[in-house]
């Protein structure tokens, strides 16, 4: 059961207009935490998206699998999205089971650096006219002061990325 802060979030962002996937976000969040918590591993950086995935489906987040999924993924997030309507108690065996499967599982795929591998990986599959359109998308949903702040940072960034590039690089204040 995701936490109470998780469905907040989630249900913040749906009132902000913000797309289906950036509320199934903070599911996935919600699950790295948890790998890094220690309260369960996974066997790579995907398995704990999908996972966060999954959880966001069944609390009614409205969030189809991809036209490039294998059959059996769309299956999972038909079963999923049926599930959140579907009011009937889960297993606690099976539960139980995946728990400790997962418990035996390592936290390494967690990790900023294998998570940063794989956006790359995922960015890199993207197309240049794609990444831009979710990025103009995320511009129009995050409103005047979100954009000011944004522009702050990326001004900050790249000053600090010019100051590395010369030499004259600094502790972070």
């Amino acid at each position: 059961m995701p936490e109470r802060k998780t469905l907040e979030r989630a249900k913040r962002d749906k009132r902000e207009g913000k797309s289906a996937s950036t509320q199934a976000g903070e599911f996935v969040r919600e699950e790295i935490d948890h790998v890094r918590e220690g309260k369960h591993g996974v066997r790579s950086s995907k398995q704990a998206i999908a996972i966060g995935l999954s959880k966001a489906r069944r609390a009614g987040v409205k969030l189809p699998a991809s036209k490039s999924a294998s059959p059996a993924t769309k299956r999972k997030a038909a079963q999923d999205s049926h599930a959140a309507k579907d009011g009937h108690a889960k297993s606690t065996t099976r539960s139980r089971a995946t728990t400790t499967a997962l418990k035996k599982e390592s936290a390494k795929p967690a990790s900023r650096a294998a998570l940063s591998r794989q956006a790359s990986k995922t960015a890199g599959r993207r197309t240049a006219a794609d990444r831009s359109a979710a990025a103009k998308k995320a511009a129009t949903t995050k409103g005047a002061a979100g954009r000011s702040a944004a522009a702050k940072k990326a001004a900050h960034t790249r000053a600090m990325n010019k100051q590395a590039a010369s030499g004259h690089h600094r502790a972070a204040h």
